[in-house]
Formats: structure tokens, sequence, C-alpha cells
């Protein structure tokens, strides 16, 4: 390939007057950003807001997930033409090692227009390499603990992953496979049941296989809680629906569908902290449009951006109080699924290699199949 493709180029607005907040050189370059990201999401309207606060008009490229995201960053590493990319966090490593991102400016940017737990902790430590910031989170979204508020109703700080795996919810839950065996490995090792920290599964296929022996074969013996799988929401909404389920570890945003549509269902974060993944900026190495990658990655930071980026993506803003500027039932499910320090108690996903991937699938199969076996 040699150049760009699957390209959908959205150029929007017409030049006006920065607002105050806007970096001083806003208009330095073209007065233009370069920004490549996801396909299936109707950006349009962020992008006329963001020029008709800015004057920078955006040439969007999209691109339908991270492997093409990275391929195309590679390309425009040699030939240009990409000042700004949003590929998901566990993929930074690999921008780093090509050497096709440049740390980001936060004095253009502020970190205190975050929500902190996006920003600091393990997180942030992720975002940083020598002091140096060189990823700005946009939009986030979780697997959490969803359930039936008057068949089993939970509350943060008792809902725990483990009540997943609690005879007392036989034949009553619906999860992931692999999202079932990650959760009870992070229980197992609460417990002291773990040969080694969960996290060092992640270092190599070795430690992976000494781990998840010992997590599948606990989950076989709690079989009988599941009572459906799923791989795509749909399929978890149904469980819920005609399943007989009552509480399962399911993207939130099934959660949030279910009580749109008027079913007693609610979400909360699990004690340990929910499963999280978030996406968000990286500034190419040779980026022409420098300021304006600033300026986009701001205004997502700020809450009428992050609110409306947030909506075109069905997912929870980064920015500070942007949540208060999203239609209000959502903004209570939000509130209801992350009080207190839930933010700050995310557990994220870490990078994952291909070949821990292939065996977390075996894993996961030979879990289905136990199941199936109804002794």
């Amino acid at each position: 390939m040699s150049r760009i493709t699957r390209r959908v180029v959205l150029k929007i607005g017409a030049a006006a007057v920065a607002a105050p907040w806007i970096v001083r050189d806003a208009f330095a370059s073209s007065g233009e950003l370069n920004f490549m990201g996801w396909s299936g999401f109707d950006l349009k309207q962020v992008f006329i807001n963001f020029t008709a606060k800015t004057g920078i008009k955006v040439n969007f490229a999209a691109q339908s997930d991270n492997n093409m995201i990275f391929a195309q960053a590679r390309l425009a590493g040699q030939a240009g033409g990409i000042d700004c990319l949003e590929p998901s966090l566990d993929v930074l490593p690999a921008y780093l090692t090509a050497d096709l991102v440049q740390p980001w400016d936060l004095v253009k940017i502020g970190l205190g227009n975050y929500e902190p737990g996006l920003v600091t902790g393990e997180v942030g430590k992720r975002m940083l390499i020598n002091g140096k910031r060189w990823f700005m989170p946009s939009v986030w979204t979780a697997e959490t603990l969803v359930f039936d508020t008057a068949q089993n109703p939970q509350t943060y700080g008792t809902a725990s992953l483990a009540d997943l795996f609690d005879p007392k919810n036989e034949g009553r839950v619906t999860v992931r496979p692999h999202s079932a065996l990650a959760a009870l490995g992070r229980v197992l090792e609460a417990q002291g049941k773990l040969p080694m920290p969960f996290l060092d599964g992640y270092k190599n296929d070795d430690n992976m296989r000494k781990i998840w022996d010992v997590i599948l074969a606990e989950a076989i013996a709690a079989k009988r809680n599941f009572a459906r799988f799923w791989s795509l929401e749909p399929e978890a909404e149904a469980a819920f629906v005609s399943g007989g389920c009552t509480l399962g570890l399911c993207w939130q945003q099934a959660g949030s569908n279910l009580q749109a549509n008027g079913s007693p269902v609610a979400a909360v974060a699990p004690k340990e902290g929910a499963f999280a993944g978030t996406q968000g900026f990286v500034l190419m190495k040779n980026a022409r449009n420098v300021d304006q990658a600033h300026a986009w990655a701001k205004y997502i930071a700020l809450p009428e951006g992050g609110a409306a980026y947030a909506k075109a993506f069905s997912a929870n803003p980064a920015g500070k109080g942007a949540v208060d500027k999203m239609d209000p039932a959502f903004a209570g499910f939000y509130k209801a699924a992350y009080p207190e320090d839930a933010i700050g108690k995310l557990w994220w996903w870490p990078t994952q290699s291909s070949s821990f991937l292939k065996l977390r699938s075996d894993y996961a199969a030979r879990l289905v199949e136990a199941w199936k076996e109804k002794s």
C-alpha cells in the first residue's frame, strides 16, 4: 500500500476567529487539522462545532480498527499528511517503538481539564515516557457489573467480581468468556490462589498458561452460574430480557440501553474496579499542524466538546464536567455506575500480544465447551 486508503474526508467550516482559550499560534501553519480516527461514527457535528469555535478546518480520515490506523500512520511517517491520530491506549507502545509520535505540550492543553482518574495513577503512567505525555484520552468505556435492580440489587463498595462465581447466582449470570476468566483471575489473585500476580500472565506465554490453567479450573467449577455467554452487546441485553439473567459482566452500554428501554436494570463498578479501555490522541512526529492538534485535543477535553464527542461514540467523556452536558438520563446512569472513587479504581486492559490473544481464545473456548457439558 502506497497511500492512505479507506478514507472519508470531511472538510468542514469556513474561517472564524479563534476563541480566547485556543493556543495563540493556532493559525501559524495552514489553519487546518489532518486527523485520523475511527469509522462508523457520526462526528460531523463535532467537527462543525470545533471549526465554529476555533476556525480550524478538520480533514478527517476514517479507519476501521487499530491495525488500519497504525498501518496508515506508518505510511504517513514517511510521506506526511497526518497530524493527529486516535488509537486505543493498549497499542501506544507500537507507536513509540516505531518512532512515529512526539509528546504533547500540556501547557497548551491543560491536564486539569481531565477527570483525574483518567490521567493519573497506573493509567497515567502508561501515557508517560521519560516524564513526557504521549497520549491524551478522548473517550472511554468499561465492562462492569450489570444487574436486575429488583431481583439482584447491587451496591457500590460491596458489589464484587466474585459475585459472578458465587453459588447464590447459579443460573443467573451472563459473561463474555474471556472477560469472565480475567475477572476470576483478579479475584483469585486477591485470594492468594494464583502462582504469580495476574498481570504477569501478560508478560509471556509460559506465565499465561500457569495462571490461566488455575483460572480455567476454577471457572469450570463455577460453570453452573452461567446461563448465557455473550460476544456482542445485543446478546448481553437479550440475556436479561429473555435469558433469565439477573447479573452480568457486560459493556456498560448494555445496561444503559436496557435501562433506556424500560428494563429494571442498572450498572455499578465492582469494588475491584471495572475493566476499562480508552482511546485517545497521539501527535505525529512529522505533524505539520501541531498547534491545531493541541487545540483539537483541548476542545475534546472541555465539557462542550467532550460531551458531543462521547455522545457520538456512545461512550464516556474524558473531560471533567463533560458528563453533565450530556443527556440527563445517561448522566444519571453514568454517575450511578461510577460513583465516589470508581473512576480512580478502573482496571485498564494491558497490552496483549498476538500469542496471548490466541491462548486467551483457546482458554475461552475450553470454558464454553465445559459449560455445554451439563454434568
